[in-house]
């Protein structure tokens, strides 16, 4: 399986400097297929923009969010037929930020997945344990219980999502989990996965905690890290290239 390194540009950007910056990344690329699959995962408002600039190209493109509704009376909301309009492929949901500021319950996360499935747009579902559940030991049953919701939810499709593990301590905070530390919890991930369906090699396993151009070869080096979900290193070139190498 190729791995698959996902920007998340969270709430950065603008027309001219995201034209500037994914150029950059098509010019690095130089016309070669890339070392992992690549996507880009923006904010809505220049969802238009990145499928002009990238249509055609070996990196794809996403939605941060998306609504668990279809349709309706839901001011705000964008929902995944709008993405579809815009050639999405992919959607986060249940960010640690999500959670965190909008307070997103296991139970919402796991609606957003299944309302994405649903709607032809593949979720990167997040889980992952805050700083105080570490230090409680309870990383192991955090994670089994956030992921245990979105399997519920979206049953037999369950081979169909992604899963990205982000310890919300290493989050934004330039701390990292250790290679060792990484690994160990996406082997229970996988593990459960694999409890849950007869293709768990299909769900590519990323890791989302302050990934960057340094410590990218030493994390995607272990057996079940299939990937990242990079922050701030999505809004260098140079940078989410040298991390697409590392996957090779």
């Amino acid at each position: 399986m190729r791995k698959l390194i996902a920007g998340n540009w969270k709430m950065n950007g603008s027309l001219a400097a995201n034209e500037a910056l994914v150029k950059a990344m098509l010019d690095g690329l130089g016309g070669k297929v890339p070392a992992s699959d690549m996507a880009l995962c923006v904010p809505a408002p220049y969802l238009p923009q990145l499928a002009g600039l990238l249509q055609g190209s070996p990196i794809a493109w996403g939605a941060q969010d998306v609504s668990s509704h279809e349709s309706g009376a839901y001011t705000g909301e964008v929902s995944v037929a709008m993405l579809k309009d815009f050639g999405c492929r992919y959607a986060i949901v249940g960010h640690s930020e999500r959670r965190q500021y909008h307070g997103e319950t296991d139970v919402v996360v796991a609606a957003k997945a299944q309302r994405a499935l649903a709607g032809g747009v593949t979720p990167i579902v997040c889980v992952g344990e805050t700083l105080a559940e570490r230090e409680a030991g309870q990383t192991e049953a955090v994670v089994k219980r956030q992921l245990a919701a979105v399997i519920h939810a979206v049953a037999h499709c369950t081979s169909e999502i992604v899963v990205a593990y982000e310890p919300v301590w290493a989050i934004g905070t330039g701390k990292t989990a250790s290679p060792e530390q990484a690994q160990q919890v996406h082997a229970v991930l996988r593990a459960q996965l694999a409890a849950a369906t007869q293709h768990p090699e299909r769900v590519h396993i990323l890791y989302g905690g302050s990934m960057n151009a340094a410590n990218a070869a030493s994390l995607l080096a272990q057996a079940d890290i299939d990937g990242g979900l990079i922050g701030g290193a999505s809004l260098k070139a140079a940078d989410f290239l040298h991390i697409v190498a590392s996957a090779a």
